[in-house]
């Protein structure tokens, strides 16, 4: 025990091995959600469900137990929810490229991310991109992520004359999601930790209590990874389509890592002067999980900002790390109660639902959107290409496209304002790479 106390600088951090272990049990509770929701969103890319759980499982638990160790930060990670759906419904169902190549895009911008930390490139990505961008991409992924939400849970369904309407709010499967909603916002305004699991959690027992899904089992053996295990395709990549994709999945990465760690590092008092002292190795690890993770079957995996709940609980080193990789390790035994909770259900118009996942996209969705007020809305050379790209992620139903608008338009206005100094030489290469990329792929 005294090893590990001076291996972790426990001591040293003002905490103790049981407070860390409650703080990484605290971390899991809050994140365990992606179990049962990472299964049923990659399947509808084609992929199997319990294989996806496997892969998330292990993926998560690396990732945790590599940050923990290297990197000795209180700060999780497992698949990221946005990248995940981006993942599913941009790349596979909306631009046609198989899951198999999908992932070997993942695994390159893991490689990628690597490049860019072992270079130490990140800084100048980071600077060179604006804020109004960056904010602007995480409110477009927020309403694409919720407007999935209400589709998954039926609140929304398709119509000929209007593209979508209400959709039948009064049959079982809608009105549990509704609740379900309910629930967890009610959570969330209150203040509760886990919010989104208790939300989970209570939609589930109703939809069982009332027989719109069947819970066969509780524990088994872990389902096999074969269907999805080094099924990554990374020939045939090399051409723009492929390029632009791998930048999306890097830009969502790159900044979702950085936030993370910059507010949960402010949060727990680990930033000495403004900067984070081992920030290097916790992306190392961010980019290492994401490729692993890859390979193993599962999208971009990255740090989470649910690690906020282990420090307030007193975590501080990477022992609360390590011990949410040891809890998503032995989650690999409830795969029966992740496969009845992600259960798709039909609705009487033939829609599939799955009415106790959705409301917690619903939810993600509306916490991505407090992104919205770092914009500088009245200074429209920053505030209208974040607006398109706002816009047009959740309406062209593909991020790369609303990204694409935004960082074509960003360095335009600027110039057209007189302004051209602040458009950075690769904002300007991103600009024209996107341009060229609608000239020869449209």
């Amino acid at each position: 025990m005294c090893r590990i106390a001076d291996y972790f600088s426990l001591e040293e951090n003002g905490t103790s091995v049981r407070t860390e272990l409650s703080a990484g049990l605290a971390t899991f509770l809050t994140m365990s959600y992606i179990l049962f929701v990472q299964p049923q969103a990659l399947a509808a890319a084609g992929m199997d469900g319990g294989a996806v759980f496997t892969a998330t499982c292990l993926s998560s638990a690396l990732a945790c137990i590599v940050m923990g160790f290297a990197a000795n930060y209180p700060i999780a990670q497992a698949p990221l929810m946005g990248e995940n759906f981006f993942f599913a419904y941009a790349v596979v169902l909306g631009m046609g490229i198989s899951w198999q190549k999908a992932l070997g895009l993942v695994f390159v911008s893991g490689l990628a991310f690597m490049l860019l930390n072992v270079t130490r490139a990140r800084e100048y990505l980071l600077n060179a991109i604006p804020d109004s961008l960056k904010f602007g991409i995480s409110v477009g992924i927020g309403l694409f992520i919720s407007f999935i939400g209400l589709k998954e849970a039926g609140i929304i369904a398709a119509s000929p004359g209007t593209l979508v309407q209400l959709g039948p709010v009064t049959e079982a499967p809608v009105a549990i999601a509704l609740a379900g909603f309910g629930v967890t916002a009610l959570l969330f305004v209150r203040g509760a930790r886990g919010a989104i699991l208790w939300g989970i959690t209570a939609c589930a027992a109703l939809a069982w209590a009332l027989g719109v899904i069947k819970i066969g089992g509780v524990f088994s053996a872990p389902p096999s990874m074969s269907p999805t295990f080094m099924k990554l395709d990374v020939s045939g990549l090399l051409n723009w389509h492929s390029l632009s994709i791998v930048l999306v999945f890097l830009f969502m990465t790159v900044f979702d890592t950085v936030g993370t760690l910059v507010g949960v590092g402010m949060q727990a008092g680990l930033m000495k002067n403004g900067r984070l002292a081992r920030a290097n190795r916790a992306m190392i690890s961010d980019a290492v999980a994401t490729s692993v993770g890859a390979c193993l079957g599962t999208s971009t995996v990255s740090s989470y900002i649910e690690s906020a709940t282990g420090v307030a609980q007193g975590g501080r080193t990477g022992l609360t790390a390590v011990a949410v990789g040891i809890l998503f390790l032995l989650a690999l035994f409830f795969s029966p109660l992740a496969a009845a909770v992600g259960t798709g259900v039909k609705l009487s118009g033939g829609q599939l639902v799955h009415p106790v996942t959705a409301p917690a996209l619903i939810m993600v969705g509306a916490l991505m959107m407090r992104a919205a007020r770092k914009i500088n809305w009245d200074d429209m050379a920053d505030s209208l290409p974040a607006f398109l790209i706002i816009i047009l992620i959740p309406f062209t139903f593909n991020i790369a496209d609303g990204i694409a608008a935004g960082f074509i338009a960003f360095p335009l206005v600027k110039t057209a304002q007189g302004r051209r100094a602040e458009a950075t030489p690769l904002m300007w290469s991103l600009c024209v790479l996107f341009i060229l990329r609608y000239i020869f792929l449209r």
